[in-house]
């Protein structure tokens, strides 16, 4: 009897170590995968924003201390993380490029308002915006140049492509205007693109003061800040998803899709809709560029700068 009791309590002790053992593999493999999907992830940051900015960025670079910087052609060194544990508000006042790449834009049509606290691409990073679009009021205003919406010219910015996307985007969507009634009256009349200013109740420039976003025809039901979620609610069923789609067929992110809804705001931001673009599928076995055009020679150079500083 004493034989059997202790085989069992050998048993039992063996049996817990292996199965305290096993946890502890497991809990560390998932620590591994989640630093894994980290780094990838990270990677399709940067190569987004390469993508984004291609007259702007020249390269990426790791320090020994593990700190990783997109370096601009300027020599600027832009933080991607600075590993800081923020609150929602600290990440839309104080954002780095992590912060700002870290939710996903979506491209489906949504016909309901996000959660409270998901706005992709509200998120700014100020030293990127001025390096690409112009560091005060006056060099701002010397980029800008006129883009036709339908019945007069409005300044945008014409660095990086912006003042060519939204004349793309008039071009398409004017035509339509004048057969659908539904979409004529959510453009016209537009309330404005350049205007350099800051976000009502913060120290922060609007991305209008960029020439950088437009706002088109204004409702009452448009904005969080005038309207209850009911009447936002009510706002977004109604607003035509083909002028969406065009917006966003060329690189600008569409403030309907923010919980703060900003629903008459359209605003160029091309690294958010590459990577819903691309990248809009979890990650997986295949390489952390599955889904990018990566046999453009454009972006094979990129992919192989950023595995150049990951290897």
């Amino acid at each position: 009897m004493k034989k059997v009791a202790t085989y069992i309590i050998v048993f039992f002790l063996f049996g817990n170590i292996s199965f305290r053992a096993k946890a502890l593999s497991l809990s560390t493999a998932s620590s591994d995968t989640n630093t894994i999907e980290y780094y990838q992830t990270m990677k399709r940051d940067l190569l987004c924003l390469m993508m984004a900015y291609p007259e702007y960025i020249a390269n990426v670079e790791k320090e020994e201390s593990g700190r990783v910087y997109l370096v601009m052609k300027s020599g600027r060194k832009i933080l991607y993380d600075d590993k800081k544990t923020k609150s929602f508000e600290e990440k839309l006042s104080n954002s780095d490029l992590q912060d700002m790449m870290e939710q996903d834009y979506p491209l489906s049509y949504n016909k309901s308002l996000m959660e409270k606290n998901f706005d992709p691409g509200r998120r700014r990073v100020y030293a990127l915006l001025k390096e690409v679009y112009g560091e005060s009021k006056q060099q701002v205003e010397s980029n800008l140049r006129n883009v036709y919406v339908g019945y007069r010219n409005y300044q945008f910015n014409n660095n990086n492509k912006a003042a060519e996307a939204l004349q793309n985007v008039m071009k398409e969507l004017i035509p339509i205007t004048k057969k659908r009634k539904d979409i004529e009256v959510c453009v016209y009349p537009c309330s404005g693109t350049f205007n350099y200013r800051l976000i009502a109740g913060t120290n922060q420039l609007s991305p209008h003061s960029f020439g950088i976003a437009i706002d088109l025809a204004r409702d009452k039901r448009d904005y969080w800040k005038w309207a209850s979620r009911e009447e936002g609610e009510e706002r977004i069923a109604s607003y035509p998803k083909e002028l969406v789609e065009i917006f966003e067929k060329n690189n600008f992110i569409w403030g309907g899709k923010w919980g703060h809804f900003d629903i008459l705001h359209f605003e160029y931001r091309p690294e958010i809709i590459l990577k819903a673009r691309y990248f809009g599928a979890k990650l997986n076995d295949k390489e952390w560029y599955s889904g990018a055009p990566y046999e453009d020679p454009s972006v094979k150079n990129y992919i192989e700068k950023i595995n150049q500083v990951f290897k």
